[in-house]
C-alpha cells in the first residue's frame, strides 16, 4: 500500500508540474520567427517579449488564461486536500473531495486547450506559418493525467 501511495503522490506532483509548465512557458505556438503563448509573444531576433498581440485576441484569451490558472489552483488544492484526508479519513472511506477537485482541474485544462484549438486561426493570422508548441501538447497531456488522477482518487479507498 505504501508503494501505491508513493506512486499516487509522484503522479500528482508530475501532473502539477505539467500544468505549471503548460501555463507559464512560452511555447503554445511556434514559428521560425518566434513563439507565443497565452500571455505574450516572443521573437527570436529580439530579447524582449511583448503582450500586445495577445491582448488583441479579446475575451477568448482571457478565458484561456483564467481556466489554466484555475486548473493549477484546483490541482494544488487537490494535493493538499488529499494529504489532509490521508490522515483524517477513517479506514474504508474514499477520497471524494480530492478527486472532485482534480476532476475540476481536468475540466479547466480541457476547456482552455479546446478554446485555444478552436480559436487558433484567429490567434495566429498575423504570424507566419507555424505549429503547436510543446506547452500546448503538455496541456493536453496534463488533461489526461488530471482526469486519470481524479478518477484514481475517487476509486481509492483508505486501507490499512
Amino acid at each position: 500500500m505504501l508503494v501505491l501511495l508513493g506512486f499516487i503522490l509522484a503522479f500528482h506532483v508530475a501532473t502539477a508540474a505539467l500544468l505549471f509548465i503548460a501555463t507559464i512557458d512560452n511555447v503554445w505556438w511556434k514559428t521560425d520567427l518566434g513563439s507565443t503563448d497565452i500571455w505574450q509573444t516572443c521573437y527570436n531576433n529580439e530579447t524582449v517579449c511583448n503582450d500586445d498581440n495577445v491582448q488583441n485576441y479579446g475575451d477568448c484569451i482571457k478565458a484561456i488564461q483564467a481556466t489554466m490558472c484555475l486548473s493549477v489552483i484546483f490541482c494544488c488544492l487537490s494535493f493538499i486536500v488529499f494529504v489532509v484526508q490521508l490522515f483524517r479519513l477513517q479506514k474504508g472511506q474514499r477520497f471524494y473531495i480530492a478527486g472532485s477537485l482534480q476532476l475540476l482541474s481536468s475540466l479547466c485544462v480541457m476547456i482552455a486547450a479546446s478554446i485555444y484549438t478552436n480559436q487558433e486561426e484567429r490567434f495566429h493570422r498575423n504570424m507566419h506559418v507555424g505549429n503547436y508548441g510543446y506547452s500546448y501538447i503538455l496541456a493536453w497531456i496534463a488533461f489526461a493525467f488530471t482526469l486519470i488522477s481524479g478518477v484514481m482518487y475517487i476509486v481509492l479507498r483508505k486501507r490499512k
